[in-house]
C-alpha cells in the first residue's frame, strides 16, 4: 500500500507541530510521508522544510499535485478559502478547529466535501486526549458538568474570540457525550487584550436537564484544562494537561457504618493527542470513513459557540 502524502498549510505554532508529527510518523514507516509545507511567509516555510527535509512553497496550490491530503493550520478567517481549494484539488483535509469562521461557511465546506467524496475532519484534538478516551464510555446522563479551560495569552488565534478558540473544545466534547446541542444558553464575556472576547463564561442547559457551566480564558496566569462530570453513579474529574482521571463514588454504609466516598485514580497510558488525531485522519483516508473529529460534529460545536457569543449582552448594557 502506497504511503499517503500529507502536506501542511500554515507554518505557525500549530502548523509546525503538525508537520513535525507527520514527519515523525513517516520515519516510523506508518504509511504516511510529509509531502511539503506551505506558508505565505516563505522564510517560515523554508525553515520548517529544511529542518524536516521536505519541500516548501509560499503558495499551497503549488504543492497540491504532489499531495493526497492537507492539514490546514492557518487563521480561522482563511479556513473557508483554503479548505475549499484543497478539497477542489481532490485532497482529503484535516483543518484546525473551528471548522470555519461562520456556520454558513462550515456548511458550505461540508457540502463541498460530500459532493467531492473527500474526507473532512476538524482538529478538535481533546477528543483524542487519552484521559478522555478512557473515561468517555462511562459518561452516562450527567446531571451537571463544570469545565475550566484557561491559558496565558497565546499571541495567536486572536482573529477569533475565546469561545471559538478555547471553549469550543468543551462544547464539542459535551455535545458528543450528551448527544444534542443545548436548549438554553446564558453567557457573559469581556475583551481584555484583544478586541474580541478574551474571558467567557456560559451556562448551558441540555435536553433532559443536564446543566453545564463553562469558563474559558486566554489571559490567565496559570494554565488549566479540566472538565468534571457529575452523574447518578459518580463524579468524574478529567485533567487534560496531566492526562489524569479521578473517579469519586459514594458507597452506602452497613449497620452503624456511615456512607463513604471512595476515590479511584485511573491508570492512563500517556499519549500524544495530536498524533492520535493524525492516525485517525490517516485511517479515515484509507477507509473513507470518519472516526472522531469529523466535520458534522465540528459544525455542531461551532453552531453552539456562535449561540454562546450571541447570548452575551453588549458591554454597554452591563450595569
Amino acid at each position: 500500500m502506497s504511503a499517503i502524502r500529507i502536506m501542511v498549510i500554515g507554518c505557525g505554532h500549530m502548523g509546525r507541530r503538525h508537520a513535525e508529527k507527520v514527519a515523525a510518523l513517516s520515519r516510523e514507516e506508518s504509511g504516511v510521508t510529509l509531502a511539503g509545507v506551505a506558508d505565505p511567509d516563505l522564510e517560515a516555510a523554508k525553515a520548517v522544510a529544511e529542518r524536516l527535509g521536505t519541500r516548501f512553497s509560499a503558495r499551497a496550490e503549488e504543492l497540491f499535485p504532489i499531495a493526497d491530503a492537507a492539514i490546514i493550520a492557518i487563521p480561522t478567517v482563511d479556513h473557508h478559502a483554503a479548505v475549499s481549494a484543497a478539497l477542489t484539488a481532490n485532497l482529503d483535509v484535516l483543518v484546525e478547529k473551528p471548522i470555519a469562521a461562520t456556520v454558513d461557511e462550515g456548511k458550505r465546506l461540508l457540502s463541498l466535501a460530500d459532493r467531492l467524496g473527500r474526507v473532512l475532519q476538524v482538529g478538535h484534538q481533546e477528543w483524542f486526549n487519552p484521559a478522555l478516551r478512557v473515561i468517555r464510555e462511562r459518561i452516562h446522563k450527567p446531571r451537571f458538568v463544570e469545565a475550566h479551560r484557561l491559558s496565558p495569552f497565546p499571541d495567536r488565534a486572536t482573529d477569533i474570540d475565546v469561545v471559538r478558540d478555547l471553549m469550543i473544545h468543551d462544547l464539542d466534547i459535551l455535545q458528543q457525550l450528551v448527544g444534542s446541542p443545548p436548549e438554553r444558553i446564558e453567557a457573559i464575556g469581556i475583551p481584555v487584550v484583544t478586541e474580541q472576547v478574551d474571558i467567557a463564561n456560559a451556562r448551558v442547559v441540555f435536553p433532559g436537564g443536564c446543566i453545564a457551566n463553562l469558563t474559558a480564558s486566554r489571559v490567565s496566569v496559570t494554565p488549566m484544562r479540566k472538565i468534571r462530570f457529575f452523574q447518578r453513579d459518580g463524579y468524574f474529574s478529567i485533567d487534560f494537561l496531566s492526562q489524569s482521571v479521578s473517579i469519586f463514588r459514594r458507597f452506602e454504609g452497613r449497620g452503624d457504618d456511615a456512607a463513604r466516598i471512595e476515590v479511584e485514580e485511573l491508570k492512563i497510558d500517556q499519549d500524544d493527542a495530536l498524533v492520535a488525531q493524525l492516525r485517525a485522519f490517516v485511517d479515515a483516508i484509507r477507509t473513507r470513513t470518519t472516526s472522531g473529529g469529523d466535520g458534522i460534529d465540528a459544525l455542531g460545536a461551532l453552531g453552539t459557540a456562535m449561540r454562546v457569543i450571541a447570548a452575551m449582552p453588549p458591554l454597554g448594557e452591563l450595569q
